[in-house]
């Protein structure tokens, strides 16, 4: 709708065909899209926030709270686009650990960071590009991402644990999921360290 030479949107409406596409909105995006400026959008975000139909991640990015079945794991390649889900939440998904982590830890080869919101809580630690490999993707009802496979997952756990001095606590793991002959293999790209580490393990 156009008012006093102004587009004026129903953003119920908006966010209601929004979300039968993705349950991730960026106001820059929308801005392009609507030919609004994104000045308007955000502040008609932050009103939509208010009302609960929207829920703010980082800058420029919101989730739609009216998408059906959002999950967090489709903002880890948005945030970090080299990312994918690693660490105690991956071992927890391939039932290598069975500690249930509170937020969905990733590594990334970009800045480490974490992300609250109500809904989202994402632990970004950073590894170099050397040991960016050895996962998947797979697919969500919105979107998609990456996660590591049992063997880089674990593998990533280790590195990162000793590299930042913190525990690894080898006894809370089941390796029933590890294929040993690919963890071996795989520890072959890591410091010695690792492979002393995992052969505890083994």
């Amino acid at each position: 709708m156009v008012v006093g030479g102004r587009t004026v949107l129903d953003w119920a409406k908006t966010l209601r065909k929004e979300a039968s596409r993705s349950a991730i909105l960026r106001s820059d995006e929308l801005a392009r899209k609507y030919g609004i400026a994104e000045g308007v959008v955000g502040n008609a975000l932050r009103r939509q926030e208010r009302r609960g139909l929207v829920e703010h991640v980082s800058r420029r990015l919101y989730v739609n709270k009216l998408a059906h079945e959002f999950s967090p794991r489709e903002l880890v390649g948005i945030l970090r686009p080299d990312a994918y889900i690693s660490l105690e939440s991956a071992l927890a998904e391939w039932g290598i650990s069975t500690q249930s982590p509170s937020a969905l830890t990733c590594v990334t080869t970009g800045f480490p960071r974490k992300f609250h919101s109500a809904s989202v809580h994402i632990v970004y630690r950073h590894v170099g590009k050397n040991l960016y490999w050895g996962f998947q993707e797979k697919r969500t009802r919105h979107g998609s991402y990456r996660i590591a496979e049992p063997e880089k997952a674990l593998l990533d756990w280790v590195y990162l644990q000793r590299r930042e001095g913190l525990p690894v606590a080898l006894d809370e793991l089941s390796p029933n999921a590890i294929d040993q002959k690919k963890l071996r293999k795989y520890s072959l790209k890591y410091p010695s360290s690792v492979q002393r580490t995992l052969e505890e393990l083994l």
